[in-house]
Order: structure tokens, then sequence, then C-alpha cells
């Protein structure tokens, strides 16, 4: 847990995989490419948004397992993927497959709820069980059982000449403990006390604590995890942190005034549950270290994984990550490894 003095363990980032719809192509390449800098830049983790029926990375375990042929060492994991779209034993199967490629660097992270605007495309995903789909944790728990290599057919044995056997396969021992969850309070006792890792985020839900301030909350949820959890969990911090130490003065400039542009929604919670959004951290990375050593959330974090904003171009990225890299991660006593 870093503070003043104690090195920041792990360093990552979060993409959002843009593309442009009529040309997808340079816009994948360009999230491997990114994944490609983060590892000679040193960085312990990339991290993939996944965002269905948009310009964006539909199927994470796919850039995933091309990212594994051209990285040797970071970890690679996904923030996250919505199980309500995905059948989690045929997911098993495919993230055992990429995690054994990356020789185990993979880091799936997962949510479950009723799917974004399911209703306008529930036909096409479930034809006949959309009114039926169970959307619950469960589904989570299910996935978790078929990593763990629980039986999931009650057959095992010889048909023919094919063997068969009862588990996923292939099956990737210790795939299972680097499950992530993210959430409210709620969702980070029940990740903790179902072993599974928890990831927070640049939003909280202010639903059972009195307090309004962010990082208040977000450290009441970790502390909430770790009273719970039993082993010895990881947590990772999500924030939008821009750093702008070699930021040209226009990068500058666009950079606050995006900031600026979303400060308003952090000052109430915001909808029925009550979602409070972080502001955005821009500035020289010495500065930004100060803000975050006095950041409650920060401090009770194992690792950071930083989002990157939506709007960007391809050169801010590369400034950014070059930034958090070479200035704020040695600020916070974080070595790279190269």
């Amino acid at each position: 847990m870093p503070r003043r003095g104690e090195p920041l363990r792990k360093l990552g980032f979060l993409t959002i995989g843009r593309f442009d719809a009529a040309d997808p192509r340079p816009g994948l390449e360009e999230t491997l490419q990114v994944v490609e800098l983060a590892e000679q830049l040193g960085f312990d983790s990339v991290w993939l948004r996944c965002r269905h029926l948009q310009p964006g990375i539909s199927s994470p375990v796919a850039i995933m397992a091309a990212a594994t042929q051209r990285t040797s060492r970071i970890e690679l994991g996904t923030a996250v993927i919505p199980l309500g779209l995905e059948n989690p034993l045929r997911l098993a199967e495919d993230l055992a497959t990429v995690d054994l490629l990356s020789g185990g660097r993979i880091n799936p992270g997962v949510s479950v709820g009723t799917p974004m605007l399911y209703d306008h495309y529930k036909a096409a995903l479930y034809p006949s069980t959309h009114d039926t789909e169970d959307f619950s944790k469960e589904r989570v728990l299910r996935l978790v059982r078929a990593l763990r290599g629980d039986p999931v057919s009650d057959f095992s044995g010889t048909l023919g000449i094919e063997q068969f056997t009862d588990h996923v396969q292939p099956h990737s021992p210790g795939l299972v403990e680097r499950i992530w969850y993210g959430g409210g309070r709620d969702s980070a006792v029940w990740a903790g006390r179902h072993g599974l890792n928890y990831l927070t985020s640049s939003v909280v839900s202010i639903e059972g604590t009195d307090s309004r301030d962010f990082a208040t909350i977000q450290a009441e949820h970790i502390d909430a995890y770790r009273a719970v959890h039993t082993g010895n969990p990881r947590v990772s911090q999500g924030l939008v942190v821009i750093p702008t130490d070699s930021a040209t003065d226009e990068q500058v400039r666009r950079y606050r005034n995006y900031a600026a542009s979303r400060f308003e929604r952090t000052k109430e919670p915001q909808g029925p549950r009550g979602m409070l959004f972080s502001p955005d951290y821009v500035g020289p990375s010495s500065e930004l270290a100060e803000l975050l050593y006095e950041h409650a959330g920060f401090q009770r974090a194992d690792e950071v994984t930083f989002a990157l904003p939506f709007t960007f171009a391809s050169a801010d990225y590369t400034q950014i990550i070059s930034d958090l890299a070479a200035h704020l991660g040695p600020a916070l006593g974080w070595t790279p490894t190269v």
C-alpha cells in the first residue's frame, strides 16, 4: 500500500482501443502497438476496456491473444468483460488458451448485471432465452468453477477414437487466482469472500456510506474488501491521471479543458444509485504524486491502472504513457521492468 517512502508495486494503464468503424484494422493495430510500447517502457500491465456494439474492443480475449505473440513479460488484463454477453464455459476455454500462450500473464476482469441497452439486441443475443437469462453473480462463479477445473460434464472417457474429459480444456493452473471483480461496497465484500481480486475505477456508488468524498468512499470499499478476504488479494486503483511533463502547450491546454468539461459531474452523486465520479488529475508528475499520496484510495491499493481518456489522439497517448513510465511512476517509487 504505497505511502511516502514506500514504492508503488505495480504500474499499469487501461486503454479503450478505439477504431474507425469504416476501417477498423488501423485502430486494432494501434492497440497492439500500444501494448508493445508499454512492455518496452517497463509497465507491469496493460488492461483492455471491453465495449460491445461500439467502435472499440468487443473481443478483448482476441486482442490479448494477438498481444501474447508480440510481448514476453507484461501482464494483460480486461476491465471488464461483461459476462451477460458471454457463456462462462466457452469463455473459460478461450481465457485458458490465451493464458497458456502468454505463459500465465492474463488477468481477466469481469462484471455481471443486465447488459447495457439489452432490450435492443437481446433477441439477437439469446433468441429463445433472453427473458430468462441469469445475470447475477452466479455467472462469475460458473466461470470460476470452469477455470478451476471443476467438472462441467457428466461424461469423461473414450467415444470411438476420441478422448473426452469432464472439465474445460485446456486447463491453465493459476489462472483462477487472477480473476478480478469490481463494483461498490457490496460487490467488494462479495469479491473478497469468494477470493477474487478487486478492481476499482473512477466511479463509486454512495450506497452504504455517509461520505460524499470520492477518495474516502473508494478507501471504504477497499477496506471492506480486505476485511473479508482471507488470502493474499490484489487491489488495483483506477483513476484518470494525465502527466504533462513532456506535453506541448497545446496538449496541456486540451488536457485541462477535457478535465474541466467533466468536473461538474464530480460535485454531486448521479442517478438512482448515487454514482460519484472522481475528478481527472492533470499536471506535472511531481504535483500528481503529491495528490496521489494524499488520496485515501491510492494509499490502500497494491497497484494502479490509470485510465487513458477516450477522445485523445494517438500522439497524446504516446506522450501520456511515456510520462507515466519516465516521470510519474518513478515519483511514486516505482521501478520499470526492462
